[in-house]
């Protein structure tokens, strides 16, 4: 017969119970023996440890919200912004499709109108300056792709290649970033710029 232990009992008593071992904590040879200055100076050494990196964590967590709080102000428009500089595209397409000439000797009226739009350009303008919307034309500068898409390439012998030579479309930034980079065409076939060499 075999009993819940798993040993055998022929004589049929039940086995006497077992009482189970109970493992001590394992003290390293040199831990301090307990409630000892030594034992309570480490265990406040560890306490002071983590109170210094609990308040390092909570700076570094006051410093992250911060940023993060100043990035929503500077870049919570961005997404309005790019829609709105497609109406600041179309006034300027409007004034650029009118001559110098067609403008001096128009009647009164249609001055009247011209004006306005020009007016309402700048108005805009300084509407997305005032909002951190800031337009850059990057004409006669090096390229940078970091700022400028180029659209394609110009032969021009009297700048140095890799000169924009014409803006297609100003960019314009928000903040620090990029909100749309300046579409441009880009000389070839002049001189070496010195970055370059």
């Amino acid at each position: 017969m075999t009993d819940s232990n798993g040993s055998n009992d022929n004589s049929g008593k039940p086995a006497e119970a077992v009482e189970p071992v109970v493992s001590k904590p394992y003290i390293m040879p040199d831990d301090p023996e307990p409630n000892s200055v030594e034992a309570l100076a480490k265990e406040a050494a560890e306490s002071r440890d983590k109170m210094l990196r609990t308040l390092a964590e909570m700076e570094n967590l006051r410093k992250r919200t911060q940023k993060e709080v100043a990035d929503g102000r500077t870049y919570a428009i961005t997404n309005f912004a790019r829609e709105v500089l497609d109406i600041a595209d179309s006034l300027q397409r409007a004034l650029d499709a009118l001559p110098a000439e067609t403008k001096d000797n128009a009647e009164s009226g249609i001055k009247a109108l011209i004006e306005g739009v020009e007016l309402t350009e700048r108005s805009l303008h300084n509407t997305l300056e005032k909002n951190g919307v800031k337009k850059f034309d990057p004409a006669g500068e090096k390229f940078d792709p970091n700022f400028q898409q180029a659209m394609y390439e110009v032969p021009d012998s009297s700048v140095p290649a890799g000169t924009v030579v014409q803006v297609v479309q100003a960019g314009y930034t928000i903040g620090d970033r990029v909100l749309r980079p300046a579409l441009v065409a880009v000389s070839k076939g002049g001189a070496k710029t010195a970055a370059s060499e």
